[in-house]
């Protein structure tokens, strides 16, 4: 195993046991082989008392544990409730705590599905949890109110597009966590913090007396600005184990499967939404006094070679972009019922004081150079949207007076909207070229050098590229940061046209495509815009209550006639979700996000007449040291540009990094053992169960002698069909990766039947279980005997075209028949033997009994049999005779070997 493979966190698998006292929250790795336990104290009406077991347990020693917790707290026989430890929910990871006017609520995963695999680390959504309240009945001190701030608090809907991962940091980019891998460790310092014994060691792994490595941990700080559940962790952070904390991001995740010629490359899209200054559409505009902006989306691609199932080792790319709002103070009067209330500047900056501390904080996390695309309308009959465009201007040029002019923030303005008005322009092909420009100025990150195909076959385009160049690959330098209005429909497009131009450099990085090029029309673009159209739904109906009302097929013109009216509902839906159901959506995320904490003694939320202080909380105080208009940055941002402050620092302190000796032979520190789980019983479709569009099979067509790369343009005649049959865009059949928190519809008939489908069965969990997945195949009854043809009337199976795609020329056989019936119920009776009458016929029943000798057989514990003495002697007389320890012959072998002498060379 590699020394830069990723360490997992050791808390996967969670169960909560209940006392009338305590409740105990047992943690373990995925393997079940080492646990944890927190004691969390329900005698505590309004404190959260937990304590942390700093003991690492093996299986064993838990069940003996809690044998005894159940034996010491159960009560007399003959009281009622005799019940001791009983077993409360399981779940896969804590949200947090929380608390409003009466005591704690813990906040657990119970569901999760799995949505992307980067690289050998799975990225999940969570699909359903429970909020527990920690404190007993008998001390609870009630509150009226308490139950109305449950339901604002959960209006925060967990299902809806919040994502984790236990070994990959889902807050930073791709680029700063392999920043991170690639750095030289001093062992030195690691045994220095093995044997202090801090927590922070990671050291839930470790076992004395076996060989270790030095592993770097994936799981570094978090950047708390994308991380949803700081606050909630907040209270617990410094208390427990690392391996107790899980954070989450809110946005979308998608994954799709390229397949090139057969060779599999995945293309992942991440936004992290900002946890700062979050709302909704019309109630959080501009930025905060803090400079975090509203819809602050930062939206990474990431192109893996999924033929290397590994980070370091295998080949990498990925690209960031970000949108937000413009960074002024505005806003829009939402008191009157109208589609677009006017825009009004609510405060004067003129030293764009505002503006600073959004592109301090761009400059930190990005680099230079910072690229602005601001999309709003130039020419109006009456000034909306001009509005911004006159103040954003100006404070640009203001702040680029102060910075070095190389890297100064470059500021590119295009009305969109009126172009695309336009017959005689095309948009795309205007976009195109800004995306072109773009891509040359930031670059891209890489994890490998420059391959030969390069110079083999040279391209021109390939030498102009920007970024910083690296023996160990390329790095992003600087950031495009797209705004519109809305930063919805228009930004969206433009951030694809970003991304598919990135797309093409970074297939060509990796030697998949011999020029930085792709055309509309081919496999490849169409996989990326249905999965940049999920990305732009997503982050529309989280942010505007509504679907993309314009998507790109609109901006080509070749939108059929059926999306007006479409669009026309999403208009309505959008504004009838800004005029009635924004305000609870507010207050609920104000909750959520610890914005308001409630109290005694200041006034409830739904009291507040505007949240306007809870979010500016810098206008209430006076500051005591001015921020300069002038030196407007952090310090020590110039010294490391072009690269980002933030990466930058992690490379200075590579010696304070998080690293840790842990067991290499530990089955959950192998990337391998942790996604294939050869210790557990599963089956095919549970271990490869990521529902993924594959460009193979849903946009390949039919037609046999055609090319088969997904970079050929074909006609739209040409074009495969969908999973859904007659619709070609497919816009029905993603729907169920979108924000709907429901489980999928089951695949109907056509859907079975296409042969070009994909697994649409996703990878749920409920308390370590995979579900249970529908087949069209009919299978014996478990009830029923297995009988021959000649006593049961036929089955006929379905056909073989509708299940598997093939077409075979006759039915199969009685025999075969006999035979598959035998199979399905050997399948259905396994590790049992059925009870059956003796009037049925028993040289057709499959008998089956156990074939294990071990006295201890499960698929986490094996107890060997015992061998004798004679043996183990033999066997150690053979290892210390390889060893080259001979042992001193006894009179028997000197006999023996006498004779041989003497019989084979006398």
């Amino acid at each position: 195993m590699p020394v830069n493979a990723a360490v997992i966190r050791g808390v996967q698998k969670l169960v909560l046991y209940e006392t009338r006292a305590r409740y105990f929250l047992v943690g373990s790795n995925n393997a079940q082989t080492k646990h944890r336990v927190l004691k969390i104290d329900r005698t505590e009406p309004r404190d959260l008392v937990i304590i942390d077991d700093k003991h690492v347990y093996s299986q064993q020693e838990v069940r003996e544990l809690l044998g005894r917790l159940d034996l010491g707290n159960r009560t007399k026989i003959s009281q009622k409730g005799s019940s001791g430890l009983s077993r409360a929910v399981s779940a896969h990871g804590i949200v947090g705590f929380v608390r409003f006017l009466e005591g704690y609520y813990i906040v657990l995963i119970t569901k999760r599905r799995k949505m992307a695999d980067i690289g050998g680390h799975s990225i999940y959504k969570v699909e359903d949890t429970n909020m527990i309240y920690i404190p007993n009945d008998s001390v609870r001190v009630t509150h009226p109110d308490e139950a109305r701030y449950v339901r604002i608090f959960q209006n925060v809907d967990l299902s809806s597009n919040f994502y984790f991962s236990y070994s990959y940091d889902l807050s930073h980019s791709l680029q700063y966590n392999m920043t991170l891998l690639q750095m030289p460790c001093d062992t030195g310092e690691s045994d220095e913090l093995n044997t202090s014994g801090r927590q922070d060691s990671f050291d839930i792994f470790e076992e004395e007396g076996l060989p270790t490595q030095v592993f770097h941990s994936l799981n570094n700080e978090p950047y708390a600005k994308y991380v949803w559940n700081v606050r909630l962790l907040e209270k617990v952070k410094d208390i427990i184990h690392p391996d107790w904390l899980l954070y989450i991001i809110h946005g979308f995740c998608g994954q799709s499967k390229l397949l090139i010629y057969g060779r599999p490359v995945y293309v992942t899209l991440i936004a992290r939404r900002s946890s700062r200054f979050a709302g909704t559409r019309f109630l959080k505009r501009g930025a905060n006094c803090e400079g975090d902006v509203a819809n602050e989306v930062e939206t990474e691609q990431i192109i893996h070679d999924a033929s290397v199932m590994s980070l370091t080792a295998g080949s990498s790319s990925s690209c960031v972009q970000v949108r937000g709002s413009v960074p002024l103070h505005w806003s829009q009067d939402i008191s009157t019922m109208m589609p677009k209330p006017p825009i009004r500047l609510d405060q004067a900056d003129p030293y764009a004081h505002i503006a600073a501390l959004h592109f301090d904080q761009m400059l930190q996390r990005f680099g230079s150079p910072i690229i602005i695309l601001n999309l709003v309308k130039k020419r109006e009959k009456r000034k909306h949207e001009k509005i911004l465009s006159e103040e954003f201007y100006p404070a640009i040029t203001n702040l680029n007076q102060f910075l070095p002019p190389e890297h100064g923030i470059e500021y590119i303005a295009w009305d969109m909207a009126r172009y695309t008005k336009s017959k005689l322009c095309n948009v795309l092909d205007r976009l195109s070229m800004i995306a072109e420009s773009v891509v040359k100025r930031t670059g891209f990150f890489v994890n490998r050098p420059d391959f030969y195909c390069h110079t083999l076959r040279p391209d021109e385009r390939w030498g102009d590229l920007g970024g910083k160049v690296t023996p160990n690959g390329r790095l992003q330098t600087g950031v495009l940061r797209t705004n519109c209005v809305d930063c919805l429909d228009r930004t969206n497009t433009a951030q694809f046209m970003v991304g598919k131009c990135a797309l093409a450099y970074q297939l060509y990085a990796l030697g998949m495509i011999d020029k930085p090029k792709l055309q509309f029309d081919t496999d490849c673009v169409r996989l990326f815009e249905e999965l940049y159209e999920d990305h732009g739904d997503t982050l529309s109906l989280q942010y505007g209550g509504s679907q993309l009302v314009h998507r790109v097929k609109t901006y080509r013109k070749i939108a059929p006639w059926t999306q007006h009216s479409k669009d026309i509902m999403q208009t309505l839906s959008r504004y009838y979700s800004n005029a009635f159901s924004d305000a609870d959506r507010q207050d609920a995320i104000n909750l959520f996000l610890q914005v308001f904490q409630p109290s005694e003694s200041k006034p409830h939320l739904w009291e507040l007449p505007t949240d306007f202080y809870l979010h500016h909380s810098d206008t209430m105080i006076l500051p005591h040291q001015r921020h300069s208009y002038t030196h407007w940055w952090t310090d020590g941002v110039l010294t490391f540009l072009p690269l980002p402050y933030d990466e930058g620092q992690c490379e200075k302190n590579r010696r304070k990094v998080k690293v840790k000796r842990v067991n290499r032979y530990d089955e959950s520190i192998d990337i391998y053992t942790e996604f294939f789980k050869p210790y557990e019983l599963t089956s095919f479709d549970d271990t490869f169960s990521i529902a993924m569009t594959n460009s193979a099979r849903e946009f390949m067509p039919k037609t046999v002698g055609l090319d088969p790369s997904p970079f050929t343009v074909r006609k739209p005649d040409e074009s495969a069909k969908s999973v859904l049959g007659s619709k070609s865009s497919k816009e029905e059949a993603v729907l169920q990766r979108k924000t709907a928190a429901s489980a999928p519809p089951p695949p109907s008939e056509e859907q079975i039947s296409s042969s070009s489908e994909d697994d649409s069965e996703e990878d749920r969990e409920d308390d370590g279980t995979a579900s249970q997945r529908s087949t069209p195949i009919k299978l014996a009854e478990p009830s029923d005997s297995i009988r021959t043809h000649e006593d049961q009337p036929q089955q006929r199976l379905p056909p073989v075209r509708e299940t598997y795609g093939l077409n075979l020329l006759a039915d199969p056989p009685d025999e075969d028949i006999l035979i598959y019936h035998r199979f399905a119920h050997l399948g259905q009776n396994q590790h049992k033997v059925e009870r059956r009458d003796d009037t049925k016929k028993q040289d057709a029943v499959i008998s089956l009994a156990p074939v294990s000798l071990f006295p201890s057989d499960s698929i986490y514990e094996v107890l060997a049999p015992e061998v004798d003495v004679q043996s183990r002697e033999v066997f150690e007389c053979h290892v210390q005779t390889g060893r080259g320890w001979v042992r001193t012959l006894c009179q028997e072998d000197v006999l023996m070997y006498r004779e041989y002498i003497r019989n084979r060379y006398m």
